[in-house]
C-alpha cells in the first residue's frame, strides 16, 4: 500500500511539474506574441515634425521624405512650419504636445531656442529626435544629420585642387546660431588654414537665404576686383551668389561650390553654370528621422547619432547622384 501511495505521489509531482512548465511556456509565448505585435504595429503612432521653415526647398524636401515614409508605414505625421522664427517654433512644439504626439522630431530654427523646446517635450515624457540641426539642450534620443565639419572640409579640398593651391576665396556662411552653420564654416577654414597659397578675402553670413546671399555677393564683387572662388554653405545661398556673379559677367573667372544638392543646384551643374556642390539630400534626412522615430516608439535600439554620407558632386557624377 505504501509502495502504491509512493508511486501515486511521484506521478502527481511529475504532473504538477509538467503543468507548471506548460503554463510557463504559454505565458512566454503570449508575451513574445504581444511584443511582436507591438513592434510591428504603427497604426496608432502619432509623430510631430516641427520644421524650421518651408520657405526653403531644402526643408520642403526634408518634409517630403518624412511624409513619404510615414505614409508607407501607416503613421500619422503632423507637420508644422516655424517660418524661421524661434518663438513660433516653441509655439508649434507646444501645440504638437497638446495634440498628444508620441514623439517629436525637431528641426531647429536656432539651436539654443530648440533646446528649450526639447526640454519642454522631455518634461511631458515625449521623446525627441533632432534632424539636420542640433538642439543645445534636452534629452535627445538621436540626431539625424550629415557631418557638417566634413562637408566644409570637402568644399575646401575641392577648391584647393581646382585653384592649384593658390587664389583668393570668398566664404558665404550660413546661420552661425546653428551647429550646421558653425561646423561647415569650421571645417572649411580648418582645411584652408593649411593651404598657404589661398587667401580667404571675405567671410560673411547670408543666413542660408538666397536673397541675402545675392546681396552679400553683389557687395563683395564690387569691393574685390580679383575673386577666384566662392564657397557657399548651402545651395540656396550658392544660387543667390551665382545670380550676382552672372549679372556681373564674372562667371568664367570664378569657381563656385555649394552644399546640399537641391534640384536647382543639380540643374546648374548640368548646365555648366555651377562647378560643384556637396550632396546632403534632405529627403533622406526626413526618411531616416521617421525610421528612427518608429524604432524609438517600438523600444528598439537607436544610435545616439545617425550620420548620413555626404558626397562631392561635379559634372563628372551629377547624373549618378540620388536625391530621393
Amino acid at each position: 500500500m505504501k509502495k502504491l501511495l509512493g508511486i501515486l505521489a511521484l506521478v502527481l509531482v511529475f504532473t504538477l511539474v509538467a503543468c507548471s512548465g506548460e503554463k510557463a511556456n504559454q505565458s512566454t509565448e503570449n508575451s513574445d506574441s504581444d511584443d511582436t505585435e507591438k513592434a510591428s504595429n504603427t497604426e496608432d503612432m502619432k509623430i510631430g515634425l516641427a520644421v524650421n521653415t518651408l520657405n526653403n526647398p531644402f526643408f520642403v524636401d526634408l518634409k517630403d521624405g518624412a511624409e513619404a515614409t510615414a505614409e508607407e508605414q501607416g503613421i500619422e505625421l503632423v507637420v508644422t512650419d516655424s517660418q524661421g522664427d524661434p518663438g513660433k517654433q516653441m509655439s508649434d512644439v507646444e501645440n504638437l504636445l497638446q495634440q498628444g504626439v508620441d514623439l517629436l522630431i525637431l528641426n531647429p530654427v536656432d539651436s539654443d531656442a530648440a533646446g528649450q523646446a526639447a526640454l519642454l517635450a522631455n518634461d511631458q515624457g515625449v521623446p525627441v529626435i533632432t534632424v539636420d540641426r542640433q538642439a543645445s539642450e534636452g534629452d535627445i534620443v538621436t540626431h539625424v544629420g550629415f557631418n557638417a565639419l566634413k562637408s566644409g572640409g570637402i568644399a575646401a579640398a575641392y577648391l584647393e585642387e581646382a585653384l592649384g593651391g593658390e587664389g583668393k576665396v570668398v566664404e558665404i556662411q550660413g546661420i552661425l546660431g546653428t551647429n550646421v552653420g558653425q561646423d561647415r564654416s569650421s571645417g572649411f577654414n580648418d582645411h584652408m588654414e593649411n593651404v598657404e597659397g589661398i587667401e580667404i578675402i571675405a567671410s560673411q553670413s547670408a543666413n542660408f537665404d538666397r536673397g541675402e546671399a545675392l546681396s552679400v555677393m553683389e557687395d563683395i564683387l564690387q569691393a574685390n576686383k580679383e575673386i577666384d572662388a566662392v564657397y557657399a554653405a548651402n545651395d540656396e545661398m550658392v544660387m543667390g551668389a551665382l545670380s550676382a556673379i552672372e549679372s556681373a559677367g564674372r562667371l568664367d573667372e570664378i569657381v563656385i561650390i555649394g552644399t546640399d544638392a537641391i534640384d536647382p543646384a543639380i540643374e546648374a551643374i548640368r548646365e555648366g553654370r555651377l562647378d560643384a556642390t556637396i550632396a546632403e539630400p534632405p529627403f533622406f534626412l526626413g526618411r531616416e528621422a521617421v525610421n528612427a522615430a518608429i524604432k524609438t516608439l517600438n523600444v528598439e535600439v537607436v544610435d545616439d547619432q545617425i550620420t548620413l554620407e555626404n558626397t562631392l558632386v561635379t559634372e563628372d557624377n551629377v547624373d549618378e547622384v540620388k536625391t530621393r
